[in-house]
């Protein structure tokens, strides 16, 4: 059974339709990387699948439930809402961190906040995932004494630290100089190692070729193309997925 079904996801905005009733799943363990180009949806479908935004229609399952109807999602309750995101685990380009708390305190709040165990159990899982992403060093700082990269691994340490079903990335090395990206991306690339589920929307081909299980190409609000990284990478069905790719070779080389 897939950890994560999306059915036939439809979002539009005032006339804009950007979302054109997308379909795909995702087993447990996998990453699954979303390229496009810019405008073809891929930021509004993981705002919808994480509750940020409302979709119009559609489905969404996490383990086989349902969480998600579009018949009947304007009777959604703010706590459902709340209960819903529990599953996703969001990671933004942004880094979005607190910046009157220090790094120990940025990823102890919220499960403090939602009694996740004990004082010291919460202290001590904080402990263990800032010493994942490397940055022992830096319990006691605040983010405005951390570079790009580090804010951003502390970012990603405090979506762990609730347990998320689905870890999902919205353009995690966007606002990064080059050299900063690869310690965000070597991060990813361990917690794959570890069995975490992954949805990563990038704009990093080599990462999303070498990372991912599935990849999906978006373009103009659909699926415009779904297979493993050879099949995508080595040999696109669809012509607009090959003009997408080489459009990039020739961009970034």
């Amino acid at each position: 059974m897939p950890i994560l079904e999306v059915k036939n996801i439809q979002k539009s905005f005032g006339k804009t339709e950007v979302l054109k009733g997308l379909s795909f799943s995702l087993d447990k363990g996998e990453v699954l990387s979303i390229i496009g180009s810019s405008g073809s949806g891929k930021t509004t479908l993981l705002r919808c699948i994480n509750f940020l935004e409302i979709a119009d229609e559609g489905e969404i399952y996490v383990n086989g439930k349902r969480i998600f109807d579009g018949n009947s999602a304007k009777n959604l309750t703010d706590a459902e809402i709340r209960d819903n995101r529990l599953h996703f685990g969001l990671v933004f380009q942004s880094f979005n961190l607190f910046p009157q708390y220090n790094v120990l305190q940025n990823i102890t709040l919220a499960p403090s906040l939602l009694k996740r165990g004990t004082e010291e159990e919460i202290k001590a899982k904080a402990l263990a995932l800032i010493e994942r992403v490397g940055l022992s060093d830096k319990i006691n700082n605040y983010p405005c004494e951390l570079s790009g990269g580090q804010q951003q691994r502390v970012a990603i340490a405090r979506a762990l630290a609730l347990e998320p079903d689905i870890l999902c990335f919205d353009e995690p090395t966007s606002a990064l100089d080059p050299e900063l990206t690869g310690e965000v991306l070597r991060v990813i690339k361990d917690l794959k190692s570890a069995d975490s589920t992954m949805i990563v929307v990038t704009h990093e081909m080599e990462f999303a070729r070498n990372v991912s299980d599935k990849v999906i190409f978006m373009a103009d609000g659909i699926i415009e193309e779904i297979g493993t990284p050879d099949e995508i990478f080595l040999n696109p069905k669809s012509q607009k997925t090959r003009s997408f790719l080489k459009k990039d070779i020739e961009t970034n080389g």
